[in-house]
């Protein structure tokens, strides 16, 4: 294979330049002063602009359907949020369940499963969960076993998502397969 010699600012070692941004970029994520966009956007422009990467290399490194997918989820779980969907469906099973708490917890499983089938677990469960905190608050029933029912019955239902993976694991191993 052939290997070129990569040039960085006062030729500094491109890995220890490399891993310095990666970890100063972590930590100033870490701690939430400023958006953590523009923040990793600033660390990609130190990576090139340090001479770690070239453009060409940069660009190469993108992988434009994990951001297709996830600009494409973002859009529907946008527009199904703003409809109200989300809550229609849980407050039909909580009323299906006539107030009994586990009526209640195997309605809202159900649908919160429903939902991850075909959108991002974690997004369901934020969209499902204020409603179950508000049936629990007006029932006057605890909300962690609901909360947690609908954690598992997201993972599971998840499992039957059209893309089951995160994007990360396209990202990783998905070139290997053409995927």
């Amino acid at each position: 294979m052939h290997e070129t010699a990569i040039n960085t600012l006062f030729g500094f070692s491109p890995l220890w330049l490399a891993s310095s941004i990666l970890v100063l970029t972590y930590a100033v994520i870490i701690s939430e002063r400023f958006n953590r966009a523009i923040v990793a956007l600033i660390g990609a422009a130190l990576v090139i602009g340090t001479g770690v990467l070239t453009q060409e290399q940069a660009i190469a490194g993108i992988d434009f359907n994990t951001i297709g997918l996830l600009t494409g989820m973002m859009i529907l779980v946008g527009i199904t949020k703003e409809s109200g969907v989300f809550q229609f469906l849980a407050i039909k099973a909580a009323k299906a369940a006539q107030g009994h708490p586990w009526g209640i917890l195997v309605r809202l499983s159900i649908v919160t499963a429903f939902l991850s089938a075909f959108l991002d677990n974690v997004t369901t469960v934020l969209l499902v969960a204020p409603v179950t905190l508000l049936l629990a608050d007006e029932l006057k029933i605890n909300p962690y076993p609901l909360l947690f029912a609908e954690i598992n019955a997201s993972n599971t239902g998840g499992d039957r998502h059209i893309d089951r993976r995160s994007p990360q694991h396209y990202d990783r191993f998905g070139h290997q397969f053409d995927l």
